[in-house]
């Protein structure tokens, strides 16, 4: 910088810093929380007792469907034989003989005809393979962690078996990706469940999953969607799990979605009029972007705790994987993002999947409800806020010392908005 230069300070998004002096950024979370490195990472033992513990009494996320009965044990074993890392076999496998356990069990139930009882322990099974597969499983463009894809498919036919069981059935469809390009898979795996009785076609809402939270995971959000006679059609994102578009492209989600926009308008069951998204975490990136690329094709977003681009800067990334996630946030984000290294991961992100640097933010969007905790560790608030700079109005809920989605208080929000979005418009009856 010139001697006779002026620094000047720059206050972008809630971020501020001097500009080509290097001083540190200032994120709204705080510096303290920043740069620290929450106790959760020393390890097992104290990712159990300080972070999952109490929410698993609960059963709150990421416990949700399932019993503190059935975790208490894997995670005392885990801790007794020092097992700390949550990317090795012998963490993924020490969950098995519980959810197989669990399985039999309900299948013992089934066959009696107690499908009530045989749907609890299916589900319990299905959430302690959800916890087996943590943080993080892919199959593009190959498969992560093969233990971890076996709890994986384990899940996903324990989940087929609950499904079957209710009032209104979960059924898979395979999707024809006709709009795949590239290294693009020709199959969109998405789970269905609609309101049978009832005459449709049906308003609906296409659930965008997270980096963890996958199709099966959403028991309790589809149960809501279905009491209010909402379609519920769920869909898992660019680089995790099933999803068949191509991690390393920043189109990609865009031709997922048409594919998937064009099945639904030609399949009868859902009102092409009444079509919302919402984009759960990582899910929520794709809120926004869909928002934009898609504005006359949905009627609203919610995008809930979403990242577009402050989440990919580097000096954020530096300090991300010591803030909520239970294990390391970055290696799992940048195979997501189909980088073959975190340290290219960090020096290339921003600038291939930033929507702003993308320019897609100033384009007129669907309205679009931004919601998070001003305190979130994993997606900056700053993201959120920085879509209020750009394009259309944005609608919003920020949680004043909430984490990452706002949680628990986020559902109180959400679900009063979808409703009003959903009742202003007319549909195709």
């Amino acid at each position: 910088m010139s001697p006779h230069t002026v620094p000047t300070k720059k206050n972008i998004g809630g971020i501020s810093g001097v500009e080509g002096t290097g001083e540190p950024r200032e994120w709204l979370m705080g510096k303290e929380a920043f740069e620290a490195v929450m106790p959760h990472h020393e390890g097992i033992k104290a990712l159990w007792e300080t972070k999952w513990k109490f929410p698993c009494t609960k059963s709150l996320y990421p416990f949700h469907d399932g019993a503190f009965s059935d975790f208490e044990p894997i995670f005392q074993s885990l801790i007794a034989r020092n097992i700390n890392d949550g990317n090795s076999a012998e963490y993924t496998s020490s969950f098995f003989p519980t959810a197989t356990n669990l399985e039999r069990q309900a299948d013992g139930l089934l066959a009696q005809g107690n499908k009530a009882k045989a749907s609890e322990l299916y589900l319990r099974a299905c959430t302690v393979l959800r916890i087996a597969r943590f943080p993080y499983i892919s199959s593009f463009p190959e498969i992560t962690d093969k233990t971890k894809w076996q709890a994986w498919e384990l899940q996903k036919s324990i989940y087929m078996k609950a499904g079957k069981t209710w009032e209104f059935p979960l059924e898979e469809v395979i999707v024809p990706h006709t709009k795949a390009e590239g290294r693009d898979r020709k199959d969109i795996p998405v789970y269905i469940r609609t309101p049978k009785g009832k005459q449709g076609p049906f308003p609906t809402v296409v659930l965008m999953t997270g980096l963890d939270g996958y199709r099966p995971d959403n028991t309790v959000r589809c149960e809501e969607f279905l009491s209010r006679g909402w379609a519920a059609v769920v869909v898992e994102i660019p680089g995790t799990a099933d999803c068949p578009a191509d991690s390393a492209d920043p189109e990609s989600p865009d031709r997922l979605w048409t594919s998937l926009l064009d099945w639904m308008a030609k399949d009868g069951r859902f009102d092409n009029k009444k079509v919302m998204v919402w984009g759960l975490s990582s899910g929520g990136y794709y809120a926004v972007r869909i928002a934009h690329t898609h504005k006359e094709r949905i009627i609203g977003s919610v995008a809930q705790g979403a990242g577009v681009h402050y989440f990919y800067d580097s000096d954020w990334l530096e300090k991300a994987d010591g803030h909520e996630y239970p294990f390391k946030l970055t290696p799992a984000m940048a195979h997501k993002h189909g980088f073959g290294s975190v340290e290219e991961y960090k020096k290339g992100v921003q600038k291939k999947f930033s929507l702003l640097e993308a320019g897609l933010l100033k384009r007129e969007s669907a309205r679009l409800f931004l919601i998070n905790g001003t305190l979130d560790g994993l997606m900056p608030i700053e993201d959120s806020m920085l879509l209020f700079e750009h394009g259309s109005p944005k609608e919003a809920r920020f949680f004043m010392g909430a984490l990452h989605m706002g949680y628990p208080m986020a559902n109180s929000s959400v679900y009063p908005w979808m409703e009003s979005v959903m009742s202003s418009v007319q549909g195709s009856k």
